[in-house]
């Protein structure tokens, strides 16, 4: 079979390699989509601390089920599915206590283990999906979608919330279709417009330039200077994470999907006057993953507009390079492994 593999950074090439060992407990996949995630363009320019190399990307796909055990849920050969790919030791303190997403040994797909950019994998029966008749392209976007669910499920977000969320990235975006979906006021903020004519497609209700507005004007006026009751930080800089300190609310919660690379300095006592809550959020819970695609098979909300371009996987490299020097105006480039919609 083919594989993508990042050999050194800057370095793609499409390998052979032999077809997997299917494992009991296991199912064989035939890989029909994968999405390039931030983690995997890191891993391609060498940004990436958890990458050893040569190592094969890849945790963001859809795949059509080959040969599959007995099982009690119902999956049988030819059936579109997804995975949960954050492999966990099950043994740690963390996964002792069920937060198996913060694992003290996490293994992603794509990053401390090889992932799915190639033609067949295999996974263990638990981590099967049900696509319930989702598409191949719509079951890849929904790993990504599930880091931003995730998130928003780290504090209470109701009905008529204000929420904010810095960066109009795609997990920016996906937070902003959660966040809707949920019944929040969303206004999001960005410095490029051409993510926040996306944000405004996805019903964000206020658009925020950082370069051309003026953004304390723009959230009180959002909030008729009561400050917001939810704070998204989802670009991992720290002048974005010190704007949601900032504009929360006294008792206001923040969350933190973006990974930081510099230190935040700030005196804390702000945190203690307003009393806010901080939270951090690291992957998904298959939960997620399931509630997503049941809210995209519902209809109600369109992801498939993410997707700014489809490459062959031969042509991977041009994929990556494109991600690599984004301007802005890219979302999710997905790669085709095999036939499949």
């Amino acid at each position: 079979m083919k594989a993508i593999e990042i050999t050194k950074p800057f370095e793609i090439k499409l390998i052979d390699k032999d077809l997997p060992e299917v494992k009991e407990g296991e199912a064989l996949l035939r890989v029909l989509y994968c999405g390039i995630c931030g983690a995997d363009v890191a891993s391609f320019t060498g940004n990436q601390p958890f990458t050893t190399y040569p190592r094969i990307p890849g945790h963001e796909f859809s795949a059509q089920i080959v040969e599959v055990p007995e099982n009690d849920r119902g999956f049988k050969a030819g059936d579109v599915i997804t995975c949960n790919p954050y492999f966990n030791c099950g043994e740690c303190y963390a996964c002792k206590r069920g937060i198996v997403n913060a694992c003290h040994d996490n293994q992603t797909m794509g990053v401390q283990r090889d992932g799915s950019f190639q033609e067949y994998i295999t996974m263990p029966l638990e981590r099967l999906i049900d696509g319930k008749g989702l598409s191949a392209k719509e079951l890849a976007l929904i790993e990504p979608f599930s880091i931003s669910c995730h998130a928003l499920s780290r504090a209470e977000v109701k009905e008529g919330d204000n929420l904010l969320i810095m960066g109009a990235g795609p997990i920016g975006l996906f937070a902003l279709i959660k966040a809707k979906a949920m019944g929040a006021r969303v206004a999001i903020a960005d410095l490029l417009e051409s993510r926040l004519a996306l944000a405004k497609e996805y019903g964000a209700d206020m658009i925020i330039n950082n370069k051309e507005d003026d953004f304390a004007e723009k959230c009180k006026e959002f909030t008729d200077g009561c400050g917001f009751d939810v704070c998204v930080e989802a670009c991992g800089a720290p002048v974005t994470f010190m704007s949601c300190i900032e504009q929360a609310a006294h008792g206001a919660n923040i969350i933190l999907i973006g990974n930081g690379k510099r230190e935040t300095t700030f005196v804390h006592s702000i945190l203690l006057k307003k009393e806010l809550n901080v939270f951090g959020s690291r992957n998904a819970f298959t939960k997620d993953f399931e509630e997503l695609i049941d809210l995209v098979a519902s209809g109600k909300v369109d992801i498939m507009k993410m997707i700014s371009g489809v490459y062959e996987k031969e042509n991977a490299k041009e994929a990556f390079d494109a991600l690599a020097n984004n301007d802005g105006s890219l979302a999710k480039l997905l790669i085709r492994f095999s036939d499949g919609e």
